[in-house]
């Protein structure tokens, strides 16, 4: 069987916009299959090197916390079929852990985060670019939501960060490369009608390339 360029799928959006879920949702349509999801969080830059005070003034959601070019080299790595060792991240300590998770190589790549489409490089190795556009009120909410339950951090220093730092580059960063994107989502995963959409796109793509 011919061996197919893998095709890679960039999700993103701001913070708690459903990004995630979305990706979640286009990869739970298709069980079985030669799909996967690569997330921008885990290529945060290594910190280790940094006592903790100093990495929690990090700004996290500034282009220069990721280590983009290993993310690049990895996507290439995959486009090539070739298996990669993706860096796991600690939120609790704010760098890399031990640990890496070896990832092989899959037809479809859904990369998700929320900074993908700033880099014209990844842009580039994208097939299909996705914004997902969710209300400023919806996204601080899932935020506290998800930063208190998860990641083990206070009400206020979730507000306070949100006030800042992530809304502030927000509006920087990410809300202007909506610009790139090929399809917007308004409402993230609830929006049935985009997923059932990019699924059936998703879907033609394997179809043709079992025939």
């Amino acid at each position: 069987m011919k061996k197919y360029k893998p095709v890679v799928i960039g999700v993103t959006g701001g913070s708690g916009s459903g990004k995630t879920s979305v990706s979640q949702a286009i990869y739970n349509h298709f069980p079985g299959r030669s799909i996967m999801m690569l997330e921008q969080d885990s290529y945060y830059k290594d910190q280790s090197h940094l006592p903790f005070e100093k990495r929690l003034e990090t700004n996290y959601d500034h282009p220069l916390a990721f280590d983009t070019d290993l993310l690049i080299q990895h996507i290439h790595d995959l486009l090539e079929y070739k298996s990669i060792e993706k860096p796991v991240y600690d939120y609790t300590k704010h760098t890399r852990s031990d640990k890496v998770f070896v990832q092989e190589p899959k037809e479809v790549i859904i990369l998700e985060g929320i900074l993908i489409l700033e880099d014209p490089r990844l842009r580039d190795l994208m097939d299909i670019k996705v914004y997902v556009d969710t209300d400023d009120d919806i996204r601080i909410i899932r935020r506290i939501k998800r930063d208190i339950e998860e990641r083990g951090r206070t009400l206020d220093n979730v507000i306070e960060q949100y006030l800042s730092v992530v809304k502030p580059m927000h509006h920087q960063f990410i809300e202007p490369t909506k610009r790139y994107a090929d399809i917007v989502i308004p409402e993230g995963a609830q929006n049935e009608v985009a997923i059932d959409l990019l699924a059936t796109k998703i879907k033609t793509i394997f179809d043709e390339r079992t025939i």
